[in-house]
């Protein structure tokens, strides 16, 4: 070949490139679709190391169509960007973590057991255990080889070892019975709750010699999250003694001695505590809790004890946010956490002395900071915003400034996306509420379209400032989307938190159909078009709202509870009892027969689709069925697709196809009178091969000598012209 177009090439493929990036226009990019969505690279849990320089992180992304599943792998790269490549690469690796000196990761895998070794009994996590691989080169070794399943562990302060939680072995007795069908679970007895489960002990593993030191002796142990204090010689953990579905209340705060394995519990209430951790020095605990005595409806706040026992305090009580991942500073004198505050991303300092918080970072972002480097002065977190998919970004700690680290998925710039605004309006007894409205990307003001009121998951939940595929591909449809954080939702403080305390269906529906009612008003939304959705809470509270109103053509209603009695002892009830209806079915039958979907469900007129993972215990499928089964026996257009294997939140790549091209379909026949179906997938696992070398530069042969159609202002810049800035291209690019 010749070697002068050969030294050409590099040059030249770089304009051609920057022409075509220079050049693409908003009227070429295209809208996007469901593939797009299933497409798009997830990463997750970074992990900064301890000297502040690199980080850790997990990437999802779609495997083969055939093989129907996402495949994760870890990525290491250092904060500015560079450098970055596939660290691990098994998809059984799990939860890594660097050695406090920052030279060594340590994980959980069951790569063994997925290659036909021993698997665990009865968890997802079944058979872990712990590897540990060096930062700078060098294979993976399997550190433990340990009888029972691990659940969690934590590096000593001096990197010489490792502190672990396991579920306790069965005897070899246990195993034969279970084979032979001797394998009933007695729910809610010794560590079961309503699936089989096993009590954890504590053990401690030297990284030199590999050898195993068991710390704690105690029968009844469920043990949650784990922290080695400084100087190693106590372990701080959370802890419950039973495993009751609706039995969070029972987690206690303790400390074990390392020598010892006396166990020290420190609080002693009915409040959910979780996320221990200790002080620099190691003379105080920090942990979150909504309450020190029971389990209110409020968000988590930041509490410190003594590690010796004492009285607890509260250290962020004035705090409006959803408080997530917390670090210690270096001198004790303050924490920083991440936190979610009306619906957007925020870092934030308190003083452990006064309680005063002041802000770090903040914006029109979502995410939370999830881990800080040992000096305190720079975290990681993942972000997402409407218009950009959730990335790694570094955030410094003293200035708050956000860099991002990942550039995960590129191929969005090809898309047309939502224009996105914040809006607000005030519910009939004048609360002001916030939602999130999504519009085409040529939307011109005053244009009327057809409508779809989304509504949230939680209750407590909250729509927040990030970016969801779904409504990018309803607006490249002609919708417009409204997202209402109606009371309830979390990030707005306390007192919206308990908005709709034994009121749901009451204020918050009120919320959504004045947020409707607004974006009508502004000439948005076409009155004769309205559409409605929602998953989980989203599905109840949409089936109730069908319940009160025929304003709606059509519905989508996911994972839906249709009749809180009967789903009492089914799936999760603790919030329903303590505050969102008050009571039992038997103290309060009125109460939860009045708050019910399926008790109004003769004036229901609006077409439903239904859609339920048949794995799914948080709200269980049956309660899809009667609403089902209501709307068929009175003649209302319904569909309902019941998913196999699926939980809550769906895994299976082919049944989140199915899901969203269902919905599509569902809404634009009902609501807009349209008859639409997905385009056939395009298999990638059949895609041609790549092209060689020497095919390459061919190729760019072809392009450089063949044709090539300019805009006129590009022909102009390739004569010469004054204030061209680069080369330019025409939006149909290289003809």
């Amino acid at each position: 070949m010749n070697t002068r177009l050969l030294r050409f090439i590099p040059a030249l493929f770089l304009s051609v490139v920057l022409a075509l990036s220079i050049g693409v226009s908003a009227q070429s990019r295209r809208p996007m679709t469901i593939d797009d969505m299933l497409n798009l690279v997830q990463v997750s849990a970074p992990r900064i190391s301890p000297d502040g320089r690199r980080v850790i992180y997990t990437m999802s992304e779609l495997g083969k169509w055939k093989d129907n599943k996402r495949v994760t792998s870890i990525w290491i790269a250092d904060v500015d960007g560079s450098n970055a490549r596939r660290f691990l690469g098994h998809e059984k690796d799990r939860g890594p973590a660097w050695s406090p000196d920052g030279k060594s990761i340590a994980f959980l895998s069951t790569r063994e057991a997925s290659a036909g070794g021993r698997e665990g009994e009865g968890t997802a996590d079944s058979g872990a255990q712990i590897y540990v691989i060096p930062v700078d080169g060098g294979e993976a070794t399997k550190l433990t080889d340990h009888k029972g399943n691990i659940r969690s562990f934590d590096w000593t302060k001096d990197s010489t070892a490792i502190v672990f939680s396991a579920e306790r072995a069965k005897s070899d007795a246990q195993k034969a019975n279970e084979k032979a069908g001797d394998d009933a679970i007695f729910v809610d007895e010794e560590a079961n709750g309503q699936e089989r489960a096993e009590f954890s002990e504590l053990w401690r593993i030297t990284i030199a010699d590999k050898a195993e030191r068991q710390l704690t002796h105690d029968d009844h142990l469920l043990i949650e999250s784990v922290r080695v204090s400084p100087d190693g010689k106590k372990i701080a953990l959370t802890y419950r003694r039973e495993n009751s579905r609706n039995g969070q209340f029972h987690a206690e705060v303790a400390v074990v001695d390392a020598a010892s394995g006396e166990l020290k519990t420190l609080t002693h209430n009915n409040a959910p505590e979780m996320a221990v951790q200790w002080s620099p020095e190691g003379k105080m605990l920090s942990y979150l809790a909504p309450s020190d005595t029971s389990w209110e409806l409020a968000e988590e706040k930041l509490w410190v004890i003594p590690a010796e026992g004492g009285d607890a305090r509260k250290l962020t009580g004035a705090f409006n946010g959803n408080i997530g991942q917390y670090a210690w500073a270096p001198d004790g004198q303050s924490i920083v956490f991440g936190a979610s505050v009306r619906a957007r991303g925020a870092a934030y300092r308190v003083n452990v002395a006064t309680g005063a918080v002041s802000s770090i970072a903040g914006g029109d972002w979502a995410g939370r900071m999830e881990s800080v480097s040992t000096d305190g002065k720079r975290g990681v977190a993942v972000v997402s915003k409407p218009d950009a998919p959730g990335d790694v970004h570094l955030i410094d700690l003293t200035t708050g400034t956000l860099t991002p680290i990942t550039h995960a998925n590129p191929q969005v710039s090809e898309l047309a996306l939502s224009q996105f605004r914040a809006v607000t309006w005030k519910s009939k007894d004048g609360l002001e509420v916030e939602g999130m409205l999504w519009l085409p990307a040529d939307y011109k003001p005053a244009t009327k379209l057809p409508f779809i009121l989304a509504v949230h998951g939680g209750p407590a939940g909250a729509w927040d400032v990030s970016f969801r595929g779904i409504n990018h591909v309803y607006t490249g449809l002609g919708w417009a989307v409204l997202e209402p954080n109606v009371r309830g939702s979390s990030s707005y403080g306390d007192t919206l938190l308990r908005g709709n305390m034994k009121d749901i269906g009451g204020g918050d529906y009120q919320d959504l159909m004045t947020g409707v009612d607004k974006v009508i008003a502004d000439g948005i939304a076409d009155p004769d078009h309205l559409a409605i959705r929602g998953w989980s809470y989203g599905g109840i509270l949409g089936g109730w709202t069908l319940t009160q109103t025929t304003r709606f053509k059509a519905a989508s209603l996911g994972a839906m509870v249709a009749d809180w009695a009967s789903e009492y002892a089914m799936g999760f009830n603790y919030d329903v009892r303590l505050w969102y209806i008050g009571g039992t079915p038997w103290e309060s039958a009125d109460n939860y027969r009045r708050q019910s979907s399926y008790t109004h469900i003769a004036k229901v007129t609006t077409p439903t689709l239904l859609l339920h993972g048949e794995r799914d215990t948080t709200d269980t499928i049956g309660q899809s069925m009667m609403f089902y089964q209501g709307l068929r026996d009175r003649g209302i257009p319904t569909r309902f697709v019941r998913f196999p294997r699926e939980p809550h939140g769906f895994r299976e790549p082919h049944h989140v196809r199915i899901r969203d091209a269902e919905e599509i379909s569902w809404l634009m026949k009902y609501a807009r009178g349209m008859d639409w179906k997905a385009p056939e997938r395009k298999d990638k696992d059949s895609a041609e091969p790549k092209k060689s070398t020497d095919q390459f530069v061919a190729y760019l042969f072809r392009i450089i000598t063949g044709p090539l159609r300019l805009h006129p202002a590009a022909q102009a810049c390739a004569s010469g012209a004054p204030g061209c800035r680069g080369p330019q291209i025409a939006a149909g690019g290289l003809l």
